[in-house]
């Protein structure tokens, strides 16, 4: 029996196959690149309002399998969507109670899946955030470093200053900014699979009596101003709307009048921060950061500045960000049977999605990624920062 596609999927002439789950085979358009494998057959209603998010939990649930180059699939499912007409969500999304359960749960399921998973497709210090690159060229692991040694000359760190790392992940930032620039670091994180690896870093490198790591909340942190200069990097995405402000808040009394504060984080498209990409923002909040939500840069700027914190310098790093996760998926990508026997099928369709889709997200605008630099000013409203950037760059 011949399968019913509706007129308008027919007339996309897209580079895309179908095969159906009693082998029929449907091609909507010449020299297909990808296969859609349709194992259900209630899922071919699907195609005919394909929201992303629905395209990738048919996928994760194993109900359709894709077969060709992942960008393609990504691009391909993008103009599909795009083509049959799903739009954008205008409502803002539901916001979320974050407290310290709910939170401590979101990055255990993110960040404790499995440290040799991570190791499989980041660079070797593991670094889970997004790399620099100065020309467009480097290789990840430069790329990597070049983002370190960013943020550290952004906070004109200088031997013996006190260093507050917020979300210090595997530890690669506070070990660099510890034996580059000579400084005392203080990391936090409440990823126990990233402590313990981090530690162990540390250990290794003989860096212990210059890098404490511990298991906090950043609600916990001591309110004295005892840091010289505070650095969060991929942190506030977990933050919440309703807690951005306490977030900074924090982060301001733990920093001294005169000391830097640098927030590195991703950011919304829409000031209202309500999800794009057909579906896409609904995956990720599903399968990938649970509870997770990304404020626009404005927000951002209103609650530090709103918190005492003086702002005097933003930069953009989205399309760094596209490059770093276009590696990190090309990573996976090439070791996808050692994956497999790391994380269970399920997990790994996640990862494979996540990575090329975020990638496309990233490259297509959907989201942004920011860097702020703030001071927590003087008595006085001064600052020690210097007349210019100049010295970023020598």
């Amino acid at each position: 029996m011949q399968a019913t596609l509706p007129p308008a999927l027919r007339a996309l002439r897209l580079p895309l196959r179908l095969r159906l789950w009693d082998g029929q085979q449907l091609e909507l358009g010449p020299d297909p690149r990808v296969t859609l494998d349709i194992k259900d057959p209630a899922l071919l209603a699907l195609l005919a309002s394909p929201r992303l998010d629905a395209l990738a939990g048919a996928y994760i649930d194993g109900g359709l399998d894709l077969q060709g180059p992942l960008p393609d699939v990504i691009a391909l499912a993008d103009q599909l969507s795009a083509a049959m007409g799903v739009a954008d969500s205008t409502a803002p999304e539901a916001r979320v109670a974050h407290d310290r359960q709910t939170d401590a749960e979101a990055i255990a399921y993110h960040y404790d899946l499995s440290n040799a998973f991570y190791a499989l497709w980041l660079d070797p210090e593991m670094v889970y955030s997004c790399a620099y690159f100065p020309t467009g060229t480097e290789d990840l692991a430069t790329a990597q470093r070049a983002k370190l040694d960013h943020l550290c000359r952004k906070l004109r760190l200088q031997p013996g200053e006190r260093l507050l790392d917020v979300g210090c992940g595997w530890g690669g930032l506070a070990r660099f900014a510890a034996r580059e620039y000579g400084v005392q670091v203080t990391g936090i994180t409440l990823s126990r699979q990233q402590l313990a690896l981090a530690r162990e870093r540390v250990d290794a490198e003989g860096l212990a009596d210059r890098v404490s790591l511990e298991l906090m909340d950043y609600r916990d942190l001591p309110g004295d101003g005892r840091f010289d200069k505070v650095v969060s990097v991929g942190m506030f995405e977990h933050v919440g709307h309703a807690n951005l402000g306490l977030y900074f808040r924090h982060l301001f009394d733990a920093v001294q009048p005169g000391g830097l504060v640098l927030n590195h984080g991703i950011t919304s498209r829409y000031p209202d921060g309500r999800p794009v990409g057909r579906g896409a923002g609904e995956f990720i909040g599903r399968y990938v950061f649970p509870h997770g939500e990304l404020p626009h840069l404005s927000t951002a700027i209103a609650q530090m500045s709103e918190q005492g914190l003086d702002v005097v310098d933003v930069e953009s790093l989205r399309l760094h960000y596209a490059r770093t996760l276009e590696f990190w998926s090309g990573n996976l990508e090439a070791r996808l049977a050692e994956a497999a026997r790391l994380v269970d099928e399920k997990t790994l369709r996640i990862w494979r999605l996540y990575l090329a889709g975020c990638a496309y997200g990233f490259r297509h605008n959907w989201i942004n990624l920011h860097q702020i630099l703030a001071v927590r000013p003087l008595a006085d409203g001064s600052h020690r920062l210097p007349w210019s950037r100049a010295d970023l760059y020598v």
